[in-house]
C-alpha cells in the first residue's frame, strides 16, 4: 500500500519551490546581457574535450557554423573527429601530430602548433563561425609553443557573438581572467589507472 501524503507537507514543499522559483526567475531576468561567452576546460580530469564537442553538438542543433581546431593529440583516430568532420558546418583542423612523448621532435611540434594558431585565428576574426574551439591549447603556452598574448588579443577582438571553448591542463591565469565561464575538472578515479585500454565511444 503506498504511503498516505501529508498534505501539511505537501504545502510546505510548495511554499518552498515557490520562494525558489521566483528567486531563480529574478536571476534569468537579470542576465540580459546577449554576446559570445569565453569558456574553459581545465584540470586534470577526464572529459574537458568531450565537454567542447559537446557544445559543438549544440551548436549544430542551432544550425551555427564552427570550427574545431586539435592541438597536440590531433594524431589519434577519434569517434568525434569521425563524425564532426563529416558535418558540412564544421571546420575541423588537426593541429598536432600526437603527445610530445610520441612525436619526439620539438621543432615539428612548434611547426605544426604555430600552423594550427595562423588557422585558428582567421576563424577567430570570422563572424559567420559562431563556435570555435581550442582544444588542448593550453599545453601550448605551457610548453611555449605559442605566445599567450596574441591568442587573448584575438579572442578579445573576435566577433562579438562567437563562443570560444578553450581546453586543456594547467590553463594559464589570463586565460582564466578572460573567460566568462571556468571548469575546472577533477580526477578522482580512472578506468587507466586500474590498467583498463582506453574504449572507443568512450575515452577515443
Amino acid at each position: 500500500m503506498p504511503e498516505a501524503q501529508d498534505p501539511d507537507q505537501n504545502a510546505r514543499h510548495q511554499r518552498r519551490m515557490e520562494k525558489r522559483k521566483a528567486v531563480v526567475d529574478a536571476a534569468i531576468a537579470r542576465a540580459n546581457i546577449q554576446r559570445g561567452v569565453v569558456l574553459v576546460l581545465t584540470g586534470n580530469g577526464k572529459g574537458k574535450s568531450s565537454s567542447a564537442f559537446g557544445m559543438v553538438a549544440r551548436a549544430l542543433g542551432y544550425g551555427y557554423p564552427c570550427a574545431v581546431f586539435q592541438f597536440i593529440k590531433g594524431a589519434i583516430d577519434t569517434g568525434e573527429q569521425a563524425f564532426f568532420s563529416s558535418q558540412p558546418l564544421v571546420q575541423w583542423e588537426i593541429c598536432g601530430e600526437g603527445f610530445t612523448w610520441e612525436t619526439q621532435n620539438l621543432e615539428r611540434d612548434k611547426e605544426l602548433a604555430q600552423s594550427g594558431w595562423q588557422k585558428a585565428r582567421e576563424a577567430l576574426s570570422n563572424p559567420d563561425i559562431r563556435l570555435v574551439v581550442l582544444d588542448e591549447i593550453t599545453y601550448l603556452f605551457n610548453y611555449g609553443y605559442l605566445a599567450l598574448e596574441p591568442v587573448l588579443e584575438a579572442i578579445k577582438n573576435r566577433p562579438a557573438q562567437q563562443h570560444v571553448v578553450l581546453t586543456g591542463r594547467a590553463a594559464k591565469t589570463e586565460l582564466i581572467e578572460l573567460a566568462d565561464t571556468v571548469s575546472r575538472i577533477e580526477e578522482v578515479k580512472h578506468a587507466f589507472r586500474a590498467g583498463i585500454a582506453a574504449q572507443p565511444g568512450v575515452d577515443l
